[in-house]
């Protein structure tokens, strides 16, 4: 830890120096994030369970007992936050930018409390158009219509969740977008058969040669939002493979966000062929013949809030059904939620804000997993939000 602050030390001192002498302009923010969650049962879930993704099956020891069953409490402040976005010359007629953010949560579970990276990205903007280059938010992460619920989910599996390197066009006309992305794994990673072992691994859209493609049409105007996108994605299942056989899945997505006076209204309705990457639902099979094919959920959720004053309540709903629930004609399965029919949350929360920098969130998230024995699970929560 010392060596990283001496590190932090010495960067800033040196961007200070930079700024003065070569007219790049750094602007430093983060937050602390205490947050404090009670869950009524075991859940299937990513960081101490701080993601939570639905509730665990129902599992019984030998007296019938269900082992799931049971509360459990947990605090954590590892979604504390530091960034500088960088602001510099103009460089090939175009504005630049910059951004460069960390947080606390590790790249996986087992390096959890280590400092990784979230963002690191770049952005050329001739006004018209513009590029991005660097680790930025998964195409299919509609930023601009996040629902603002309690980290770590943000809406999770039924809002897509993750960042991957990727190379992002940006086309406006008007209040016409385009946008054309090209996006890598890292973090975020597919399943498949790696060296015969069911894993999550970049191998897999690595040997595809064909990064993750995704194309959106966007339309912006006064206080509405809304638009559609495509996302695209070949990887090879099977990691060796002689033959290079690869799979491909297309999902879509519509999506809108609307402001009516003090009211905040989001919602997004998908069709998830394979998303696990993007901490969502649905998956692909692999069939005894060798062959693939997708597994498929249908989503959509609806986020209101409210923008004004020190109160601001919100109320998150969700719901997603899987397309294909039974079909046991498979050798291997990969994805998330496959033992489910079907996946539904109700998620009021009550936010108290100083418009200062300082917040307080209370919240309560009720999700219920259609499993063959259906189960609900109860999560209490209350967090505090320091920005600076």
């Amino acid at each position: 830890m010392k060596k990283i602050l001496v590190v932090l030390v010495l960067l800033v001192v040196s961007l200070v120096r930079l700024e003065a002498q070569e007219g790049f302009h750094f602007d430093f923010h983060g937050f602390v994030n205490p947050h404090y969650y009670a869950d009524s049962r075991s859940v299937v879930g990513g960081r101490e369970d701080m993601m939570l993704f639905y509730p665990k099956p129902i599992v019984r020891d030998s007296l019938g007992r269900d082992i799931n069953d049971g509360w459990q409490a947990n605090m954590l402040a590892i979604t504390a936050r530091l960034n500088v976005k960088i602001t510099g010359p103009e460089m090939l007629g175009a504005k630049t930018s910059a951004f460069v953010e960390g947080d606390f949560t590790g790249a996986t579970n087992a390096t959890i409390d280590n400092l990784r990276l979230r963002h690191a990205y770049f952005i050329l903007d001739w006004g018209r158009h513009r590029l991005l280059a660097g680790q930025y938010w998964y195409a299919m992460v509609i930023h601009e219509i996040m629902p603002m619920t309690n980290p770590l989910n943000m809406g999770a599996p039924f809002h897509c969740y993750a960042r991957q390197p990727q190379v992002r066009y940006e086309y406006r006309l008007g209040g016409l977008e385009a946008v054309a992305v090209a996006q890598w794994q890292l973090d975020n990673m597919s399943q498949g058969l790696l060296n015969g072992t069911p894993q999550s691994s970049p191998l897999f859209a690595r040997h595809s040669l064909i990064p993750e493609m995704n194309a959106q049409l966007r339309y912006r105007q006064g206080n509405l939002f809304v638009g559609a996108a495509a996302n695209l994605k070949t990887i090879q299942p099977v990691v060796p493979n002689p033959t290079g056989t690869l799979h491909t899945s297309l999902s879509w997505s519509l999506f809108g966000k609307v402001t009516l006076g003090p009211v905040t209204i989001k919602a997004q309705t998908l069709l998830n062929n394979s998303l696990y990457e993007g901490c969502s639902l649905g998956g692909y099979l692999m069939l005894a013949d060798g062959s693939f094919r997708d597994w498929h959920f249908n989503t959509v959720w609806l986020d209101i809030e409210g923008n004004q004053g020190h109160w601001r309540p919100g109320l998150f709903m969700g719901y997603a059904e899987n397309l294909d629930h039974g079909n046991t004609d498979f050798i291997h399965c990969f994805g998330r939620g496959h033992d489910l029919a079907y996946l539904w949350r109700v998620q009021p929360r009550l936010t108290y804000t100083t418009q200062k920098g300082l917040s307080f969130v209370g919240e309560a998230e009720y999700t219920y997993a259609g499993y063959k024995e259906p189960v609900g699970n109860l999560r209490l929560s209350l967090s505090a939000v320091y920005a600076f």
